[in-house]
């Protein structure tokens, strides 16, 4: 029979364990709910398969979360939101030319967002906003406005030092954020059925948009020599 003083261990460590377990629930709440609202879409998933798949009761879920939306702000909160000021300090701390900061941005938001579950968020809000409003202004506030204005200060950095021409501002970060958007809609709709000759190779693809949104797509006349006439004056 096992001694007191080990009844006792067991007992600390049991105890233990549930307390890590508990601490541990609203991440694997989360983690759950990314992965049903990106596959099923927000209206169509349930509180009780999010517990479900959580391993926990749908009364343990809403221990931590009040409601089905109260879960969706905290997957953006975790995912994106909440990353916002390590990608601000990032851009603070950029000593380099902003044409490269510009490609790394979208290569830095592929690897970060565009390549993980959380972008199909983006598709989820594109085609449930005009249902719920109230989430939609959310998302407004909390991911498109900061997001659009690191965009800004990025475009603003390049205008401020003579590498960019003057910009609308109001419609030039949509220069930056339409390949990204198109992206991750495409990778949670066509991209997961279409024929490999047929698939967008994302790494590929953001640089050649990123060349595109830097340089152009019209030809730059030759420079002409220079005239006798410049030579002499």
């Amino acid at each position: 029979m096992p001694s007191p003083i080990c009844l006792f261990e067991i007992a600390a460590t049991v105890r233990a364990k549930r307390e890590r377990r508990k601490d541990a629930r609203p991440a694997e709440l989360v983690a759950a709910a990314l992965e049903l609202f990106v596959e099923k879409g927000f209206a169509a998933t349930r509180a009780e398969e999010v517990a479900k798949r959580a391993g926990v009761s749908k009364g343990t879920l809403f221990l931590y979360f009040a409601s089905k939306e109260d879960l969706f702000k905290a997957v953006v909160r975790e995912n994106i939101s909440g990353r916002y000021p390590e990608w601000n300090a990032r851009f603070e701390a950029y000593q380099g030319n902003t044409a490269d900061l510009v490609r790394l941005f979208m290569r830095q938001w592929w690897a970060d967002v565009g390549n993980s579950s959380i972008s199909g968020i983006s598709k989820l809000m594109m085609s449930e906003a005009s249902n719920f409003p109230e989430l939609a202004a959310f998302y407004q506030q909390e991911v498109i406005e900061p997001g659009s204005a690191l965009i800004r200060r990025i475009l603003q950095r390049g205008v401020d030092s003579g590498e960019f021409g003057p910009i609308d501002m109001k419609y030039g970060v949509y220069t930056i954020l339409a390949p990204m958007l198109f992206l991750a809609t495409w990778k949670h709709s066509f991209g997961t059925c279409c024929d490999a000759n047929n698939r967008l190779v994302p790494e590929e693809y953001l640089s050649v948009q990123v060349e595109t949104i830097l340089h152009g797509l019209c030809r730059r006349p030759p420079s002409l020599p220079p005239t006798q006439e410049t030579i002499t004056s």
